[in-house]
C-alpha cells in the first residue's frame, strides 16, 4: 500500500504542477481573474495534499490500515475538492453549466479535514 500512496502522491504533485502552468499561462484569456483565483486554490489544494500523501507513504511508523483510511480521505478530498472547483472555473469555456455540481466542493473539503483529524488522532496514538 505504501507503493501506491507514494506513486499516487507523486502523479497528483505532477498534475497540480501541469495544471498551476494551465491556470497560470492558458486560463487568462479565458475566465476572469476571480476564476483564476479559484482554480488557483484548488491546484494549491491539491499540491499540498500530493506532498502529504508523498510523506504518508513513507510513514512507516503508522498502522497500515490509518495509512490506507488518511489516504482515501485524502484522495476522496482532492478529487471532490480540487477537481469540482476545476470543472466549476472551466464551465464557461465549455459552454456548460456545471453549477448544480458546486456542493461538491465543500464535501470534498470535509473529506479532507477528516483526513488530518484522523492523521492527527493516528500519531497521537503512536507508542
Amino acid at each position: 500500500m505504501n507503493r501506491t500512496i507514494l506513486i499516487t502522491g507523486a502523479i497528483l504533485g505532477l498534475i497540480a504542477v501541469l495544471l498551476g502552468a494551465f491556470g497560470a499561462h492558458g486560463l487568462e484569456k479565458l475566465v476572469d481573474a476571480d476564476s483564476i483565483d479559484s482554480f488557483t486554490t484548488g491546484v494549491r489544494y491539491q499540491m499540498y495534499h500530493a506532498i502529504v500523501c508523498v510523506v504518508l507513504g513513507n510513514m512507516t511508523i503508522l498502522p497500515s490500515k490509518s495509512q490506507k483510511r488518511i489516504f482515501y480521505l485524502f484522495l476522496g478530498g482532492i478529487t471532490l475538492f480540487s477537481g469540482s472547483i476545476y470543472l466549476l472555473v472551466i464551465d464557461e469555456v465549455l459552454g456548460i453549466s456545471l453549477s448544480s455540481i458546486g456542493f461538491i466542493t465543500p464535501l470534498g473539503g470535509f473529506l479532507l479535514i477528516f483526513g488530518w483529524i484522523l492523521f492527527i488522532i493516528s500519531l497521537f496514538k503512536i507508542k
